[in-house]
């Protein structure tokens, strides 16, 4: 059979691979494309003079005011003091939440009937709008410092329980069966079995509740608040200067991406083992 005049048939290019692995290259190029197309729209939005943008920069700033804005965000604002403020609210509100959610999640997912007790609480926290606990809060502890940890606090319980009872009940019961054969008790199964499984999905769980409290945290500042990131975005909308709104946003995501990966490293240094699934 003559194969020379035979055309060699064509390789088709898959651009959009289900799961494909993408390089760390493409992955950067790929990633920045939004991102450069996001600040050339801005551009265009807040271009020329402010009566003659399509946008106004009462509403939104050109990046070149939201740059120059960060001179009286460092100084005037005082930046860093409000960045403090607010990372230790939420580092109390944290500890608070979790103080709670963690024993009742491990008692909820270990034993039913505790689980059946609690659970038209858990299910009504679930459904509860998070804003609504401002004036909730308000109610019950005024308007000053304990406001704040306690609204942050009740945020972070009514996040966690769902998921740290979760990560118990994930636990298989062959594990269970094991240790009941090996003539364990009760409290020895919690403490020993569940609790030490259930463990590395609660950090996680932890990791997650943590970066969600920096989206707190401007509710949780929105009254009275001497100092804090919040505070600052709402000075800026009633009296500006606007720019000061987008650089805090900006702040806050860096912090949160920051603390996600020192979650992350402590993850990583109490399980190693995970790494090498």
């Amino acid at each position: 059979m003559n194969t020379e005049n035979t055309p060699e048939p064509k390789v088709k290019t898959n651009w959009l691979g289900i799961r494909e692995p993408v390089g760390t290259t493409l992955k950067i190029i790929l990633g920045m494309i939004p991102v450069i197309l996001l600040i050339v729209i801005w551009i265009i939005l807040t271009t020329g003079e402010p009566e003659a943008r399509i946008i106004s920069p009462l509403i939104l700033p050109s990046p070149l005011e939201v740059l120059q804005s960060f001179k009286t965000l460092w100084f005037e604002a005082e930046l860093t003091r409000s960045l403090i403020a607010s990372t230790w609210r939420i580092i109390l509100g944290f500890v608070i939440g979790i103080l709670v959610s963690l024993p009742l999640g491990l008692f909820m997912g270990s034993f039913s009937k505790i689980r059946a007790f609690f659970d038209p609480m858990a299910v009504f926290l679930a459904y509860l709008p998070i804003p609504a606990l401002v004036p909730l809060t308000m109610s019950l502890f005024g308007i000053d410092e304990l406001q704040k940890v306690m609204f942050l606090a009740l945020a972070f319980f009514i996040y966690l329980l769902p998921l740290i009872l979760k990560a118990v009940e994930d636990v298989d019961n062959v594990f269970l069966q094991t240790a009941y054969t090996m003539g364990a008790t009760r409290w020895q199964v919690v403490r020993q079995v569940l609790f030490p499984i259930a463990f590395p999905s609660i950090i996680d769980t932890m990791r997650l509740g943590f970066g969600v409290g920096w989206t707190y945290i401007i509710l949780a500042e929105m009254v009275a608040a001497d100092r804090g990131l919040g505070q600052i975005i709402i000075i800026a909308q009633r009296r500006g200067p606007r720019g000061h709104i987008y650089l805090v946003l900006v702040v806050i995501v860096l912090v949160a991406y920051l603390t996600d990966k020192l979650w992350m490293k402590l993850s990583r240094f109490l399980f190693p083992y995970l790494e090498t699934k």
